[in-house]
């Protein structure tokens, strides 16, 4: 080989004696020694140039506990794994919080990651894009660094971007474990777009032990609404052959006293008044929907131990059903569940409903939406809004065409989770 190589110079009309040869019989040289004594690009990651053991390869990111209602938690953790993702490490799987309240001590313990969310399915999703982690793949466990997330005032969102983008590069990228302490990862600064949001959540595929619970609650809602109809419409039909193409509306009614509470306060610190609804203006507004045909069932998610209205079920408008949990029957379905895993229920009945109905300034009811309009993306639909189309949302606190509610769907162009995490009035379709 080195013959050949010699040869090709002198192929170029190089000379042996002349400076021009000698630079390159040293380049060739030069070469040789790299590919005889340096392993190939398959055999390291990165720079290192000595590859260890895959578990020793592998950097990792542990979070606080994550903590907050159902939502806030699914933002905490994309978060969380996004941040990973910027440092070019795997986050470890973090504990979810299973009650809402800390005052309810039973279920004050930390529920796994993997008690509510599919690990393998998420792993599957995200591959390439973000990887979760157990801490049986930490080989060493005392190779830790604790880093301090800033906060305060002074400590500005450009701060933290600086501190996360020095600790990616030495002595820091040495630590097999970087251990965020301090605040709940939802509160961190916001430095990715929606997008990358949305990806976290598409790998999101719930255990399949709380799928089975939705798909009960589901199931009953298209029965009532298949009778229902069958009923009206004086027609015997098969109940096989059309349960599924039964469709329902699903409206997450905050009216519960929690809500009232932090809702006026919000509107007197925003100085808006379109964040509060009343049980009547959202019943208006439903009953409202241009071209809903009826009768049809519509699922009223509503968390039944907060509200101290019971007369949510009375004052609908012709061929409106309106069903919660006791009516439906389902209770006992959510009961045995602590907060957690009923919110992850009802999430879920929402997110299949035909017709969702929400709250702009509700972080449920914006992932409900952020998911319909990327599940109306992957589909290669264009129109978002209006009941032509498939899953279509609205807000009920924002007027839209005829007194109804606001035609809704995610602006996936946004540089942030901004609108989403705290609320908006300034939707509409994208």
């Amino acid at each position: 080989m080195e013959l050949l190589c010699f040869k090709s110079l002198k192929f170029f009309g190089l000379h042996m004696n002349s400076l021009p040869y000698k630079c390159a019989a040293f380049l060739v040289v030069a070469l040789m020694i790299k590919t005889l004594w340096l392993p190939s690009s398959s055999n390291f990651s990165g720079m290192r140039l000595n590859p260890k053991s895959d578990n020793e390869k592998s950097k990792f990111l542990e979070v606080p506990q994550i903590v907050w209602g159902l939502n806030n938690q699914k933002i905490a953790f994309a978060r969380a794994c996004l941040t990973a993702r910027l440092l070019n490490r795997t986050l470890l799987m973090p504990s979810l919080s299973a009650s809402l309240f800390y005052k309810e001590v039973i279920q004050l313990r930390p529920i796994s990651f993997d008690k509510v969310f599919q690990f393998e399915e998420f792993n599957a999703r995200c591959q390439g894009f973000v990887r979760l982690g157990r801490y049986s793949e930490v080989s060493d466990t005392g190779d830790v660094f604790e880093l301090q997330k800033g906060n305060g005032r002074r400590w500005t969102i450009e701060k933290d971007l600086e501190q996360l983008r020095e600790f990616g590069k030495a002595p820091y990228d040495e630590y097999q474990v970087i251990r965020v302490v301090g605040k709940n990862p939802f509160l961190w600064h916001d430095h990715w777009p929606t997008k990358d949001y949305a990806k976290i959540f598409e790998c999101l595929v719930l255990v399949e032990e709380i799928s089975l619970e939705a798909d009960k609650v589901v199931s009953k809602i298209k029965e009532i609404g298949m009778e229902e109809r069958s009923r009206v419409s004086r027609l015997q039909v098969n109940v096989n052959a059309t349960l599924q193409s039964t469709p329902y509306v699903a409206v997450h009614m905050r009216i519960e006293k929690d809500w009232m509470i932090h809702c006026k306060k919000l509107e007197q610190r925003l100085n808006v008044s379109e964040i509060c609804s009343s049980k009547e203006q959202i019943m208006r507004r439903v009953g409202s929907i241009v071209g809903l045909e009826t009768p049809i069932v519509v699922y009223l998610a509503v968390a039944d131990n907060l509200l101290e209205d019971n007369s949510i079920l009375e004052g609908w408008g012709e061929g409106l059903l309106p069903y919660e949990k006791k009516k439906l029957g389902v209770l006992d379905v959510y009961k045995k569940h602590p907060y957690l895993i009923q919110s992850a229920i009802d999430y879920e009945v929402c997110l299949r409903s035909d017709v969702f109905v929400g709250n702009t300034f509700s972080t449920f009811s914006s992932l409900v939406v952020l998911e319909r309009t990327q599940l109306m993306m992957s589909v290669g639909v264009a129109q978002r809004c209006g009941l032509d189309v498939r899953w279509p949302s609205y807000a009920y606190n924002l007027e839209g065409e005829s007194n109804g509610p606001r035609p809704w769907a995610a602006n996936m162009s946004d540089v942030s989770l901004q609108a989403i995490s705290y609320g908006s009035n300034r939707v509409s379709c994208w």
